[in-house]
């Protein structure tokens, strides 16, 4: 289909999408009462040129906004007083040390549990590059950057700011949820002679559902517009020198657009080896948008599912085995032909040179919110791939769940085992140092995933034997 008959045929769902938007509604009587919450926004968008982040070739600062981005916060509190908040944000990575400092800075200012504490990063490569320290990696422009550490500053304060705003603002209301499909997502792990290569593979697995959740206010009206969807944010090229929230950011004006009142958030999935097809370029993150902001208007208008309390959070560290090669292999790899994995082997050599050991487990945080017996969120950490939905799908049975990555921290690639032996980018771990991820590392991640759930009150469906 051409780009201006696709444009005509979303311009038909849209007048459609507009017009029936509201005759579905949901059974607000049944969990009235039972849920107040807050919502605020503020925008993120660099006061002044710094670099991007997301692409290796692209070392110079953005020129001109395309999209503001924004940090978003919804709280939530059930009828038993039990609060707890999800900050989502428009950026491309979000260090281990700077989630760490937001998540805490909310709990102890905003007196909740950690585990009810929830970021999740829409992963777009056309944002700012975040650090709070100059990076140890001689190839590594965009960290070692003073003008991103300052904006790294200011921006955990935005985002501490934003959360403590939207749990000051509760107000009652009611909640739904329903899922969608958008077909625009495309795994990118190409088979090739040479190997496995970052393509495109249309036979590949990957997730196209799309969760939505809507929280009315007191009038019934929808005040907050909570969506999800398992892909990469990498329309916009890597030459364009733009801040924007790519597709996510189109989706969320979208939606906003045609539901008047509403704010829309959204929040990634396992899409660790999946990118948006057609790519690249601006019109295509338009269309990409209007496709996926079509969908959750559709869900908005058929009957949505309630969700009563109460609501319980629960957080387990994971255990992912790493592997942890001797100083003979490192040099190999330091020296050899494969880019990602020598970065990584000359900063492992480097701890060990320096007398240091190398870890043998990566211990990120795993959280689950259960509400009620209606909806568990899995929120697993990093870029996680497509595989991971099916396994916890196995664990903990698939009905009423929404499972999201990039949740807390994105520092690197969480393969699963088949990915492992397959070789190819996603097997490249920890963006700066630590190791790669070893056989086990599935069934560590998804055992966490289980524990949490379970932790928070989720009753075990049919689990499927491997």
């Amino acid at each position: 289909m051409g780009t201006h008959l696709l444009r005509w045929a979303i311009g038909i769902v849209v007048v459609a999408c507009g017009g029936i938007l509201f005759l579905g509604g949901t059974d607000v009587s049944a969990a009235a009462g039972e849920w107040s919450a807050g919502f605020a926004a503020v925008k993120i968008t660099p006061q002044k040129p710094v670099p991007l982040a997301g692409y290796a070739a692209r070392i110079k600062p953005f020129t001109w906004v395309d999209q503001d981005i924004e940090a978003k916060a919804l709280a939530l509190k059930d009828a038993d007083g039990s609060r707890a908040v999800l900050v989502t944000v428009d950026l491309c990575i979000l260090p281990r040390d700077v989630g760490e400092r937001v998540r805490k800075r909310i709990a102890e200012e905003g007196h909740l549990d950690p585990a009810a504490v929830l970021l999740n990063v829409a992963h777009s490569h056309s944002a700012p590059a975040v650090a709070l320290a100059p990076s140890t990696q001689p190839d590594e422009v965009n960290r070692s950057e003073a003008g991103t550490i300052e904006y790294t500053r200011w921006l955990i304060d935005r985002m501490v700011d934003v959360a403590a705003q939207a749990l000051a603002q509760m107000e009652p209301a009611t909640l739904s949820w329903s899922t969608g499909v958008a077909n625009f997502v495309m795994n990118r792990r190409e088979y090739t002679d040479k190997g496995v290569i970052l393509g495109v593979n249309p036979r590949g697995p990957v997730d196209r559902s799309v969760p939505v959740l809507r929280v009315d206010g007191p009038d019934g009206k929808p005040r907050v517009i909570l969506f999800g969807y398992a892909c990469h944010n990498t329309t916009m090229p890597a030459n364009r020198l733009a801040v924007s929230g790519d597709y996510e950011g189109y989706a969320k004006a979208y939606v906003q657009q045609h539901t008047p009142g509403a704010a829309a958030m959204f929040m990634t999935g396992c899409a660790g080896d999946a990118n948006p097809y057609p790519r690249t370029g601006v019109e295509l993150a338009q269309l990409h948008g209007q496709e996926l902001g079509t969908e959750v208007c559709r869900v908005l208008s058929t009957k949505l599912h309630p969700i009563h309390g109460p609501l319980k959070c629960a957080m387990v560290e994971a255990q992912l085995p790493l592997r942890t090669p001797d100083e003979q292999a490192l040099r190999n790899d330091a020296s050899g032909p494969n880019g990602l994995q020598k970065d990584s082997a000359r900063q492992m050599l480097s701890i060990i040179e320096s007398g240091g050991k190398l870890p043998a487990v990566y211990q990120p945080p795993v959280e689950a919110w259960q509400f009620g017996k209606d909806l568990t969120l899995v929120a697993l950490p990093d870029e996680v791939v497509v595989d991971y939905v099916r396994r916890i799908e196995e664990a903990i049975g698939p009905m009423r769940l929404w499972v999201a990555g990039y949740c807390q921290e994105v520092t690197g690639y969480i393969p699963s085992d088949r990915i492992l032996r397959e070789g190819g980018y996603e097997t490249r771990g920890i963006y700066s140092g630590t190791g790669w991820f070893a056989p086990g590392v599935e069934d560590a991640l998804v055992n966490a995933a289980r524990d949490a759930a379970v932790k928070a009150g989720r009753e075990l469906g049919r689990t499927t034997q491997r």
